[in-house]
């Protein structure tokens, strides 16, 4: 049985660590795009509906944690996990947002895999309501 393609966004400003992330994902059963601002998240999601969305705190046109609300308002279903380096107090303002988890830079590959395994799990073991 083949399982699905997911959709996943990287929503960051540095090209190093998006071409990382994407060479840790793909080809997991994971299609991974990457925008580097919040106006082009959301001219991406207009058009997709990602299954995850790693959204940096710290971008060109704004903070991903302003972002955070709107992505889980719109796309209730997509899980988001945010990063940030500097910030360590943002955890608990990302998770109080609407994030699912989140990623404190520079994390390993073994914790991004991690994170994202057992979100994507989740989403494939969540109970239908009755």
């Amino acid at each position: 049985m083949k399982t699905k393609t997911r959709k996943v966004l990287i929503v960051d400003d540095e090209g190093d660590l998006c071409l990382l992330i994407n060479i840790l994902l793909d080809g997991k059963g994971m299609e991974v795009e990457h925008v580097q601002s919040i106006a082009k998240a959301e001219e991406y999601l207009l058009q997709e509906e990602p299954s995850l969305i790693l959204l940096d705190n710290r971008l060109p046109d704004g903070f991903g944690i302003d972002f955070l609300s709107v992505v889980k308002k719109e796309h209730p279903t997509t899980k988001v996990i945010m990063i940030s380096g500097i910030d360590a107090a943002a955890e608990d303002v990302a998770l109080e947002n609407g994030a699912d988890a989140f990623l404190t830079k520079p994390f390993t590959k073994a914790q991004l895999h991690q994170t994202v395994t057992e979100l994507l799990d989740r989403e494939d073991t969540v109970p239908l309501p009755s």
